[in-house]
């Protein structure tokens, strides 16, 4: 059974904020040949729940306040870093997908999300609108 992850993007303002940190991420490991042309997300515990997550499971990212966008999970691995810690790299493709907008209170970590309570990718047409104009709407209950 699949299962997602959601975690907050602290620091990107827009989901084109977002999409070039993960361009310039997978690039890098392209480059450097770590993981193929992956993006990744460092986090300090690894999820318990991988053979789920790895069957078709994204992580969705909240983006001030707001469900905006998702990437598909590819893997997970252990990584150690500059201080010496034991960390988690959260492996992602690089392609960031627009989501249906949805509100969501600030949390720590990451917390687990069913298939059925994801919001749905937008279609086609409705991927040129701004992301801060769908979070706003999704903010006052109008999407």
């Amino acid at each position: 059974m699949t299962v997602h992850l959601v975690k907050l993007c602290v620091g990107a303002e827009s989901v084109e904020d977002l999409a070039g940190w993960v361009a310039r991420r997978a690039e890098r490991n392209a480059r450097e040949g770590r993981w193929g042309r992956v993006s990744e997300h460092v986090t300090r515990l690894f999820p318990r729940r991988t053979a789920e997550l790895l069957d078709g499971g994204s992580l969705y990212w909240v983006i001030k306040g707001v469900v905006l966008a998702r990437q598909a999970l590819v893997g997970f691995e252990p990584v150690t870093g500059a201080d010496g810690i034991a960390r988690c790299a959260i492996l992602l493709k690089p392609e960031v997908v627009p989501v249906e907008a949805q509100p969501r209170r600030a949390f720590q970590g990451w917390r687990y999300l069913r298939p059925e309570d994801a919001p749905r990718d937008l279609k086609s047409g409705a991927r040129g609108a701004p992301s801060a104009l769908r979070a706003r709407l999704a903010e006052l209950g109008l999407l």
